[in-house]
């Protein structure tokens, strides 16, 4: 009888914490522009689904590529996304719908960096509803992290920013409100389509910075795993694969062009053995789109809003033109 006791009062202990954990997480978590693109492709129908990095995100608009394709699309690209996490979320999206394509913008600097702790561990995680993926991606991702990344997810996040807006934000969750008005600041703004647009920027002021470069022999196994498995996955799933690099501003180029074409060569000979396309808009399509400095926020590459809708015009004539010749 003594034991049941302590048992009922060990079980009533951990409810408790978990109740409180949970409410705190609802308060504090702040609500991510990736909680409403996890949210739109659970709860929608589309075509092409978009994968990659903060290239990806700021210069590829679905609705602009809708136009030429007729194919629906959300961009669920973010800064921090690797291969296991558009992996995962790759698989998320097709436990919930029938997507056609999968369209994965690679910057080739991430597969020679692993992934950080911090917050970038949880921005896709987080958002994810309950489901077979999130159950292995936990297993494989948010498991290795530091304990306080899973009980504890909002402590990376700055309590000084949160706290003022705990009711705000607990509110939204709790009434399921999914407004994009606050996702928007002076230098950008995020689209329902997933789709960052940045305001343009005085570009005689840009100033080289230091970026993620891709270097011959440092390639992450683990990261090429996951992009592997990706294909896979779209071929064992009827899903279109397409690979695809976005335009890199000329100084850029000039300034690294060994590394950038080892890249190339690398990620050339890669896709071609996987037998899946890659356009990539700095070697055989370099004239399709300008690498001239005024049409990008940064030395890196992310191009502004007009810019931006320009491109996706451009690629989705691309994609129509490489879909005829299959």
């Amino acid at each position: 009888m003594h034991s049941s006791k302590k048992i009922l009062k060990t079980v009533l202990i951990l409810v408790i914490c978990g109740i409180l954990l949970k409410g705190l997480d609802t308060a504090l978590y702040p609500c991510t522009f990736m909680r409403n693109d996890v949210h739109a492709v659970v709860t929608e129908q589309f075509d092409d689904i978009i994968l990659g990095t903060s290239h990806g995100k700021m210069d590829i608009d679905p609705e602009v590529m809708e136009e030429i394709t007729g194919r629906t699309g959300h961009n669920l690209c973010v800064g921090g996304e690797y291969g296991i996490d558009a992996y995962y979320l790759a698989r998320l999206v097709a436990e919930k719908q029938n997507p056609k394509r999968i369209i994965y913008e690679v910057d080739p600097g991430y597969f020679v960096s692993e992934k950080e702790e911090g917050n970038n561990y949880l921005l896709f995680y987080h958002e994810f509803p309950f489901s077979k993926a999130k159950l292995e991606y936990f297993w494989n991702s948010i498991a290795k992290c530091n304990f306080r990344t899973i009980l504890f997810p909002w402590y990376e996040y700055s309590l000084s920013y949160e706290v003022p807006k705990v009711k705000e934000t607990f509110l939204q969750k709790i009434k399921k409100d999914y407004s994009i008005t606050d996702l928007k600041s002076d230098s950008q703004e995020y689209h329902e389509s997933g789709f960052i647009e940045r305001y343009p920027v005085d570009t005689s002021k840009l100033k080289k910075t230091d970026i993620k470069l891709y270097e011959d022999g440092k390639v992450a196994p683990s990261n090429m795993k996951y992009l592997k498995k990706l294909i896979d996955f779209c071929k064992e799933n009827d899903i279109e694969f397409v690979a695809v690099t976005t335009p890199v501003p000329i100084a850029a180029l000039k300034d690294h062009s060994d590394n950038y074409n080892a890249a190339w060569k690398y990620f050339g000979k890669f896709f071609e053995e996987q037998g899946v396309d890659y356009i990539n808009f700095n070697t055989q399509y370099f004239k399709a789109f300008t690498h001239n400095a005024k049409a990008y926020t940064d030395y890196d590459g992310h191009m502004n809003g007009d810019a931006a809708r320009a491109y996706s015009k451009v690629l989705a004539q691309v994609l129509n033109q490489t879909e005829s010749a299959d």
